[in-house]
């Protein structure tokens, strides 16, 4: 992995262990029919897994008492190798801050390592699971990045308000694609080639997410400012 971004610098990667983590959030078969555009969060999720999979970047998977809501829906399972996932845990709590991932995966960081290692969070819902996750890991001091275009909530009004809340908090809300070239921050690294198939491959999909997915959920911020 060639660099992140701390504190606006770019920081060579090979100096931390780890230092970027993508988290995927209850993304499964119950929320299907109940999710704002559901279908949209998974083909942005499955994108990410390929680009994580391409950069060997960890992966961390929840589910939400999994017995009575389901496993991870099948779309994504075959972009989970068992390599590069580091914790599949089901959980009570609503945010993905747990053991194991709270104790050993993603432990508090000192002053001197604060906001170092950076997590990419999809899934749902925006407003509950995800936003108690992202608030958990910036108290934790790590850099948090939401994915606008891979997460949502049943009712989509609550997905602006969600991420302009952990937006005022600290996380920086972003697009899938600007995350995967910012985490590359080179072209002339070996793996380019490979996330460029990606984002071709997806192109379709992309463009679609953003118009439905994003497109739909700020819509409601525009229909409330002409009220």
């Amino acid at each position: 992995m060639p660099a992140l971004i701390s504190d606006g610098l770019l920081v060579c990667s090979d100096q931390l262990t780890d230092p970027i983590r993508l988290s995927v959030c209850d993304i499964q078969e119950k929320f299907r029919n109940a999710i704002f555009e559901f279908d949209k969060v998974v083909l942005t999720s499955a994108k990410l897994l390929r680009f994580a999979n391409a950069l060997k970047i960890p992966i961390y998977v929840t589910t939400q008492n999994r017995a009575k809501l389901g496993d991870t829906v099948s779309e994504l399972k075959a972009h989970l190798p068992t390599d590069l996932v580091k914790v599949d845990a089901d959980k009570t709590r609503f945010s993905m801050y747990i053991p194991p991932i709270s104790t050993t995966e993603f432990p508090f960081l000192t002053s001197a390592t604060n906001g170092s290692r950076e997590v990419a969070i999809v899934g749902i819902e925006s407003h509950i699971c995800v936003t108690q996750t992202a608030l958990d890991l910036l108290a934790a001091g790590y850099r948090v990045y939401i994915i606008a275009d891979g997460v949502s909530s049943c009712n989509r009004a609550e997905v602006p308000i969600a991420l302009e809340r952990l937006r005022q908090a600290g996380a920086v809300v972003t697009s899938s694609e600007s995350w995967m070239y910012e985490c590359m921050g080179d072209s002339g690294i070996e793996e380019f080639r490979e996330v460029v198939k990606i984002v071709k491959d997806t192109m379709g999909d992309t463009k679609g997410v953003m118009e439905g997915l994003v497109g739909g959920y700020m819509g409601v911020v525009g229909e409330k400012a002409k009220i």
